[in-house]
Order: structure tokens, then sequence, then C-alpha cells
């Protein structure tokens, strides 16, 4: 089972070797310890608890993806965000594991072409 942010790295290598045309995608990193302090100054510039692990926009349209190992499952907070986001015309999903991510991708037309898992586990990327 592969750790959150190992199915992240690879989220972020389908994006950057196949992301479809227009798209553009990123992590809000708010996760990991803080120091109180800084914690404090994060709080008042507007960080949010529960944030998606990814975001991605094309054409004017909003996805949100939270990443999942197989077993994972959402925090209280962050299914509050996710419905708050929903509410707010954000189109968001869970996903538990790379496969589950990577079909969603697709599915949002945010990656060309498909993925074959079983006949090309590795993502190679000439950029």
């Amino acid at each position: 089972m592969l750790a959150e942010r190992l199915i992240q790295r690879a989220v972020f290598t389908h994006l950057r070797c196949r992301g479809a045309l227009g798209v553009v995608a990123w992590h809000t990193p708010n996760g990991g310890y803080r120091h109180k302090s800084e914690a404090a100054i994060l709080n008042g510039m507007g960080v949010l608890a529960g944030i998606p692990d990814i975001f991605a926009i094309k054409a004017g349209k909003m996805f949100a993806l939270e990443l999942k190992t197989e077993r994972g499952k959402l925090s209280p907070v962050q299914q509050a965000t996710i419905e708050a986001l929903t509410g707010a015309g954000v189109t968001c999903a869970v996903a538990h594991g790379i496969d589950a991510a990577i079909a969603q991708l697709e599915a949002w037309q945010l990656l060309r072409g498909k993925s074959v898992a079983s006949e090309s586990p590795a993502v190679r990327c000439v950029a």
C-alpha cells in the first residue's frame, strides 16, 4: 500500500506528463508540523484546514481531489471542507489509491489518454 505522499507524487507525474491542454494543477501545503506562532500567522493569512491534496482548473472549472490510501478515511474536517467546496461549485472527489486517482483525473478530462495500470505501472516523462 502506497503512502499518500507517494500517491500524490505519482499523480503529479501524470499531470506533468499527460496533463490536458490548459490544465493548471497544484498542491496547497497546509499539512505538517508548525510551531504555534507560525500556525497562528498562517491561520491569520487564511489557511483553511481540510483542504484537498490536489486542485486543478480547466476552462474556468475548478476540481479538487483528496487522496487517500486504499484504507484511508476522511477526517471530519476534510469532509466538512469538501462539502463547503462542493457547495461553492467546486467539483470534488476522494480517491483511494493511485489507480482511483488517475481514473478520476481521466474522467474529469484533466489527463490526455488512458492509463493502463496493469500494463504500464511506471510513468515515463520526457520533459
